[in-house]
């Protein structure tokens, strides 16, 4: 592991510090929580956030400049991350869009596609989800079966998607289907940027334990999706779908910024709670003290492999593996914080701020690739295990 701040970076730092000390204030009602469920009021001043962002040339940096970015390096990217964070920075209401999908349309779309949807998408205007995973195919996802036949000018799409965020506040959807059946799995697979106002489509929220619509199943049935909206070659879906993250690097430092701010907030929490009759806090108790110290080396193992992915960004490695043991242990160790609030507050550790984390923090694990599938990324890659 190998990498400084250079010059242009810290440069970078100073001017954006300067321009969220002077914009953020104006929003600290909203503060840098999930945009995922907002709405009302809410909504509208994320879009208001939005609009300042990509009128300064901050919505996404890693952009190229002719699309409305900075073609930011990965340390500005990292930079980027630190000073949001540092902020509290409201969040982007389009995550999906400027980090996932908009790579694949700046790499495989049309220009009229470019003209299209990156201005919209880098102002929050357009909210897009991703139409990949179904019932039967989420981590084999070369198994999905929705279907698009061509029909002249028109796609006609009929089938499922399921776990889909955002998908019930998204304008338009990066849709993977099946062009083609009688070819391989992984092969005739197609990518349709779609509509979600036209006629056929149908989201219905899931509703979690939270009792929020993190996700969706959307219903395709026999919608016509103009011949224009296929994004790469017909049946390359498949290698539209893969297309690495080109233009964002730096975001992995995001995973150990948020939970190694939450371990703190435990620390502090642990010094001021009592556990027993003679005034000794949580963090005095020995037992809970040896399990508040783990969280702590975990948070800080989880920096170390962040930096490691970055500083192999750096000299010129693509993100592999590395990107596979950060998910692991963040997801982990999100767990035994949560577990180790419980044993710190006890009974008050199921309300209040704890109360939603300590039930969310389940979805960790399969969220963004399940432990299971990473795990057989490390054995595989890493330790060169056979797959069978």
């Amino acid at each position: 592991m190998d990498f400084t701040y250079p010059p242009e970076a810290e440069a970078f730092r100073k001017e954006l510090r300067a321009w969220l000390e002077a914009n953020v204030p104006a929003f600290a009602d909203i503060g840098a929580g999930s945009g995922l469920n907002a709405e009302g009021e809410t909504l509208e001043r994320l879009h208001e956030w939005n609009h300042l962002l990509a009128d300064a040339g901050y919505a996404a940096i890693s952009w190229p400049v002719e699309y409305g970015g900075r073609g930011a390096g990965t340390m500005e990217q990292v930079v980027f991350t630190e000073e949001m964070h540092r902020a509290g920075a409201p969040p982007t209401l389009n995550p999906i869009g400027l980090s996932n999908i908009a790579p694949s349309i700046i790499h495989f779309g049309t220009e009229e596609q470019k003209r299209r949807f990156l201005p919209a998408m880098l102002r929050g205007d357009d909210i897009w989800c991703q139409g990949f995973s179904e019932p039967e195919a989420g981590s084999d996802l070369a198994s999905l079966k929705c279907s698009a036949v061509r029909d002249g000018d028109v796609y006609v799409v009929n089938g499922q998607k399921t776990w889909n965020t955002l998908g019930h506040m998204a304008n338009w959807c990066e849709l993977l289907v099946r062009t083609d059946p009688s070819v391989s799995k992984h092969k005739g697979i197609s990518c349709l940027l779609v509509d979600m106002t036209l006629p056929g489509i149908e989201v219905r929220p899931l509703t979690t334990i939270t009792r929020e619509p993190d996700f969706n199943e959307i219903f395709f049935t026999d919608v016509r999706v103009p011949v224009g909206a296929l994004l790469g070659p017909e049946h390359e879906g498949w290698r539209v779908a893969m297309t690495t993250l080109t233009y964002e690097r730096g975001g992995v430092a995001a995973l150990h910024l948020s939970l190694r701010s939450k371990i703190r907030g435990l620390l502090d929490e642990a010094k001021a709670t009592v556990v027993d009759a003679d005034g000794r806090t949580a963090a005095q108790d020995p037992v809970i003290r040896q399990k508040l110290a783990q969280v702590y080396l975990e948070g800080e193992l989880l920096k170390l492999v962040s930096d490691r992915a970055i500083s192999g960004a750096l000299h010129g490695r693509d993100l592999g593996p590395e990107g596979s043991v950060a998910k692991l242990v963040w997801s982990e160790t999100e767990q035994h914080v949560g577990e180790t609030a419980g044993d710190v507050l006890g009974t008050e550790a199921n309300q209040g701020k704890w109360g939603r984390d300590r039930v969310y923090m389940r979805s960790y694990t399969i969220a963004g690739g399940t432990t299971q599938v990473n795990k057989n990324i490390l054995a595989q890659r890493i330790l060169g295990l056979p797959r069978h």
